[in-house]
């Protein structure tokens, strides 16, 4: 496929030219993914990295600092952090020491929605990640059938002057590509329950903060409640 090409390529890429050239077209197919995949992973890195998705420590000293009656003290401690945690922290504290405040009920439901948002944008892009992850090792298979059938068909023509070098050398050509989406689909596949992972930790950590904010921590600390918690109970609400 790549046996004269008109611009000399750089040294590394010769294994690469090489395993396209002996796989064909199916090969050339899943290079590509290969390269897409690792495209994808090294921007959710950076996405992750510039989201802070693992800073969870400001956050926490902020609720601290909420519940022991120090408001001020607790948004300092996230007031510009680029934390996700923190940055929504951030807004209930606004919210909550606004002048006249903020009903619990209505302020807890934009939160949530808040919420939902900055994790739908973690989860970007972890599809097409997950379909390559899938859909190498079928392909790899997809090209092993077409070149067990190509071998099948040329010991056929053959007849009885069937050369077994020849037969088996088509073989592994064959099974190259079931190698190759294996190569590809197990790190993908490993990088996504990775990130899934750290996304599942970021909303349990957001869960946990924001229940925390408006029960405060009631089961854990009924005796240090802010003087200014509404508490919503039986349907009304009651100043502690």
């Amino acid at each position: 496929m790549f046996a004269e090409l008109p611009v000399p390529l750089p040294e590394f890429l010769y294994p690469v030219v090489d395993l396209i050239n002996q796989g064909g077209s199916v090969v050339g197919i899943q290079v590509v993914m290969s390269i897409v995949a690792l495209a994808l992973i090294f921007a959710k890195m950076l996405q992750f990295a510039m989201a802070g998705a693992s800073q969870f420590a400001p956050a926490r000293r902020a609720l601290a600092s909420y519940l022991n009656g120090d408001p001020a003290a607790a948004l300092a401690a996230v007031a510009g952090r680029k934390g996700i945690l923190s940055q929504v922290m951030a807004l209930l504290l606004k919210a909550q020491t606004r002048p006249g405040g903020a009903r619990p009920d209505l302020l807890r439901e934009d939160i949530e929605r808040i919420c939902l948002g900055k994790i739908a944008t973690l989860r970007s892009w972890l599809r097409p990640l997950d379909l390559i992850a899938q859909t190498a090792p079928l392909l790899g298979l997809f090209g092993t059938v077409l070149g067990m059938i190509e071998a099948f068909q040329a010991m056929q023509g053959a007849g009885a002057a069937v050369d077994p070098s020849v037969l088996a050398g088509g073989i592994w050509v064959a099974l190259l590509t079931t190698a190759v989406g294996l190569a590809i689909s197990i790190p993908v596949s490993a990088v996504v329950s990775w990130f899934d992972g750290r996304i599942e930790r970021t909303q349990q950590e957001m869960e946990a903060v924001v229940t925390a904010f408006f029960t405060g921590a009631a089961a854990e600390r009924p005796a240090v409640l802010p003087a200014h918690l509404d508490v919503i109970q039986g349907g009304s609400r009651h100043a502690v």
